[in-house]
């Protein structure tokens, strides 16, 4: 079936291509086009915009990449003057990593032309790629961020651009990017070929192509939001504290082979993979917080088969091509529906098949319903797996299930708090109780303080007699004037 499908294909010498750009593409051991590239080059080639929706892993980079290089290389000379070398097109991407892959791809096809080609983003030293962009590039694929920092350092100019590409753009408006990109395409020239390509296409997506595309040309080659037909997906109902047991076991049951763990939190991330480390597996963790030199080698280590189990984030969930990845975990379920497609689109890559698995824990309803409501498919869940030995983890009884594990012997039968809390020495005098004794004698207190003898007022000799103080008080009235009053009151 496989063949007759290649033979069916459109190949890539059918097209008219530099025979450089054959030679390259044929070095990459492509033959025939995929079938978003064989709807989408034609119509680049023709100069026109493109809106390209097709499914992760199905080569939308070479859809856009190759008809580019081969409108560009009028422009291709062999001199070495940065003027003769403006940036003809620019290639936006939302993370480091798809931003260095697709550098990497269009390095690969331009490697037998003239054509310079530059990739720039954050996290590393910013004065090596001023260097570069100074001496001229004709293809400058970067972060929108970092851009933009090359830009008011003025060491590019844009005037002179003519193509522009925007990779994965649902993804750079999710973090939030729209303000850099409206920033960047105010300083393009208005005439000017532009490509979007996607795995999804959002209302807000769609909205931004009306503004920034003149009349683009629709390409699908598969439903909207669809996932790959060739990924089996399987779902498991399990609580937070079981899933890495769970991990483990499902792992080993498809033969230990590499396999991507998505988590939501760089935090996560971090501990999942040092866990799984002092579990003897090769594991590492691949996010945000690490700068950008220790995420190549991560993923560089991860490609080379060093790692085989590689924690991420969803900066790995875009773009990312990992030859032959059979397996990709959901650890955590995705905040966003999308992500979810674009999760599951890192194995079964280039019509190979592939598994992914997706841990639901009860907090996640909204999340899962979001998923079917995009996916239009019900997460149906598969009982949970019988582990063995020590992995089983309890919480995979039901509730109210005892622990079959035998009861630990004890040397006594107190209780664990007092066998597990220190005693204090013991003290026959502090020990004994409270018992008042009568004996007759006077108390400690009175014994020393004796009392005080008595004067013979009647009062103790240390109280003081009151002072004497002298006092003016108002006069009697006199004699006659109470008479007077008397016969006044009278007549």
């Amino acid at each position: 079936m496989s063949d007759v499908q290649n033979v069916e294909a459109p190949r890539f010498d059918t097209l008219p291509l530099d025979p450089k750009l054959l030679r390259a593409v044929s070095d990459s051991g492509y033959t025939a086009m995929t079938p978003i590239q064989a709807k989408a080059i034609p119509i680049v080639l023709d100069g026109r915009d493109v809106m390209g929706a097709a499914q992760t892993g199905t080569g939308k980079t070479a859809a856009f990449s190759i008809p580019l290089l081969q409108r560009m290389l009028k422009h291709e000379n062999a001199s070495m003057s940065p003027a003769r070398h403006p940036v003809r097109a620019v290639v936006l991407a939302p993370t480091r990593e798809l931003a260095d892959q697709v550098a990497a791809n269009v390095l690969a096809y331009a490697k037998h032309t003239q054509l310079r080609v530059a990739c720039v983003f954050g996290g590393v030293d910013i004065k090596p790629q001023a260097a570069q962009l100074k001496a001229g590039v004709e293809v400058l694929i970067a972060t929108p961020g970092r851009l933009l920092d090359h830009i008011e350092g003025k060491n590019c100019a844009l005037h002179q651009v003519e193509y522009v590409v925007l990779d994965e753009a649902d993804r750079m408006l999710d973090i939030g990017f729209l303000p850099d990109l409206q920033r960047i395409l105010s300083y393009l020239p208005k005439t000017r070929q532009t490509l979007l390509f996607s795995a999804t296409f959002s209302p807000e997506i769609k909205r931004l192509a009306a503004s920034y595309l003149q009349s683009p040309e629709l390409v699908e080659v598969a439903r909207p939001n669809a996932t790959a037909t060739n990924v089996t997906q399987r779902f498991f109902s399990v609580n937070d504290d079981s899933k890495r047991a769970l991990l483990k076991a499902l792992w080993r049951e498809h033969g230990s082979k590499q396999a991507i763990v998505f988590m939501n939190s760089k935090l996560g991330a971090a501990r999942l993979s040092r866990a799984l480390e002092r579990e003897g597996l090769r594991a590492s963790a691949l996010h945000g917080d690490k700068s950008q030199d220790e995420r190549l080698k991560t993923l560089a280590a991860f490609k080379a088969g060093e790692i085989d189990l590689l924690v991420a984030t969803d900066v790995a969930g875009r773009g990312l091509d990992i030859a032959e990845l059979p397996l990709v975990f959901n650890f955590d379920v995705p905040f966003n529906a999308e992500d979810y497609v674009h999760r599951i689109g890192r194995t079964g890559r280039a019509g190979a098949l592939g598994v992914a698995i997706t841990f639901i824990s009860p907090s996640d309803a909204r999340l899962v319903a979001d998923i079917e409501k995009l996916i239009k498919r019900k997460m149906e869940t598969e009982p949970l797996p019988v582990l063995d030995g020590e992995e089983r983890p309890r919480r995979f009884a039901e509730r109210g299930e005892r622990s079959e594990r035998p009861p630990r012997e004890r040397r006594d039968e107190e209780p664990r708090a007092l066998r597990s809390t220190p005693r204090a020495p013991a003290d026959p005098f502090f020990d004994q109780p409270y018992e008042a004794k009568h004996t007759g004698e006077p108390a400690a207190w009175e014994r020393a303080t004796p009392a005080a003898p008595k004067k013979a007022g009647g009062l103790s000799r240390y109280i003081k007699p009151k002072r004497q103080v002298a006092a003016l008080f108002a006069p009697k009235p006199v004699a006659e004037d109470q008479e007077a009053s008397q016969e006044k009151i009278a007549g």
